[in-house]
């Protein structure tokens, strides 16, 4: 309904301007404009669509073998204590356990056709423990933050659309991606905590959110303080960590005596379907996107922005070109993509607003979307604070991919 409401709105927001203009500015092309770019962003969206079915065969056949070989369970059982701890609502061997370690490993791991069943599943389990039934419970909220934040250790589709718009390093966003994932899931968490009296200084929580905080600040203090290495971190640490993980679900495969080859297969013939299946949703969003850029009305829009914040006092609005995804990815996923290719037709894939644009996207969920989906698949009709604190996880999530986007790409003067 939302995604609805968008893309009529902006159909709407060309139709006005574009008979302000030819009203009383005298733009007689200003029609033949808003025409043209219908056609140009449908053909765009195929083209796009068919240039990603590559990386999303890749990345799709690398995941069906770490999925084949364990990645999911082992990750589940390293975090279950963690989150044992942060539901405690939820009896012990709950089967809401299995199901939510599940589901937050497959978000991890960008296994987005595996995450949302497993997601529904544990809502469903949560739900038979949940006392009013129209009313969301502590665990489910929990739950649900958690899911929006976006916790992602490999961002497979950001990095395949950078790769379909021919990136020199499609990679390059890997670390900034997680990172501003965690700030978002961290803050997501304390705000529940606080919210639900969970004591976070016991032990099990404060090891493991305590030594990956220590971590991820001490790894931005050092690149702060030492910008000469930034560029190495960037290119051989990223890329470095995700090759191992890619030959850590290899060896996981050949481990359990999986047929990695055909599990590849498989998994590409998935990237290959999907591709197929977004052609519709691309050019949809895409010739919507196009005809408000056509009229002028995002150049007006992003240009107002700058002015505000330069009123306000702020040095750097190099992002703002980029503040479109961020604006729409709490509201609608496709629309934040469309936004973000919007940003690399513009600008570049490899531009400074190009890498923000694609941190931006990796950086959250769509929470407006999955709080939808998931309350209402068990008919939950009160969710108290699930949306505000969703929507705070989100804002630490945007913040942090535009710190940490100066930090690994801006380039001053």
């Amino acid at each position: 309904m939302l995604l609805n409401r968008i893309w009529i709105g902006l159909f709407f927001i060309a139709m006005i301007l574009g008979l302000y203009k030819l009203v009383f500015l005298g733009d007689i092309d200003v029609f033949k404009d808003i025409v043209d770019q219908l056609f140009v962003s449908a053909e765009l969206g195929f083209k796009i669509a068919l240039y990603l079915t590559g990386a999303l065969c890749l990345w799709m056949g690398i995941m069906e073998i770490g999925e084949k070989g364990g990645a999911v369970n082992i990750l589940a059982k390293v975090f279950e204590p963690f989150f044992t701890k942060i539901f405690p609502e939820v009896p012990k061997n709950h089967p809401a356990h299995g199901a939510m370690m599940m589901n937050f490993s497959a978000n991890m791991l960008g296994l987005d056709n595996a995450a949302t069943p497993l997601g529904l599943k544990a809502m469903k389990e949560l739900q038979t423990i949940n006392p009013e039934k129209d009313k969301a419970s502590n665990a489910q909220i929990m739950f649900l933050v958690l899911n929006t934040s976006g916790l992602t250790i490999i961002p497979v589709s950001v990095m395949a659309y950078k790769t379909s718009y021919g990136s020199a390093s499609p990679s390059d966003i890997f670390l900034p991606i997680l990172i501003a994932t965690f700030f978002a899931s961290l803050v997501g968490i304390i705000a529940v905590s606080i919210k639900q009296r969970i004591n976070l200084f016991q032990p099990v929580i404060l090891l493991y959110l305590g030594s990956i905080t220590a971590f991820i600040v001490g790894l931005l203090v050092w690149l702060t303080q030492s910008p000469e290495y930034i560029s190495p971190v960037s290119k051989v640490g990223g890329n470095l960590l995700l090759f191992s993980i890619i030959i850590f679900f290899i060896v996981l495969g050949v481990r359990k005596k999986v047929n990695v080859y055909d599990a590849f297969i498989d998994g590409a013939k998935g990237g290959f379907e999907m591709a197929l299946k977004i052609i519709p949703f691309l050019v949809a969003i895409l010739v919507a996107i196009g005809v408000f850029k056509a009229v002028g009305a995002m150049e007006m829009l992003l240009q107002g922005t700058k002015d505000l914040l330069i009123y306000t006092g702020v040095m750097y609005t190099e992002f703002v070109d980029a503040l479109p995804v961020a604006i729409m990815k709490p509201l609608s996923g496709g629309a934040a993509r469309g936004m973000m290719l919007e940003v690399f037709d513009t600008h570049g894939v490899d531009s400074f607003a190009g890498k923000v644009a694609a941190t931006l996207q990796g950086s959250t969920e769509t929470t407006l979307y999955v709080l939808a989906v998931y309350f209402g698949s068990v008919g939950i009709k009160k969710t108290r604070y699930a949306v505000g604190i969703g929507l705070l996880a989100d804002l630490a999530g945007i913040i942090a991919a535009i710190f940490v986007s100066y930090l690994f790409f801006f380039q001053a003067g």
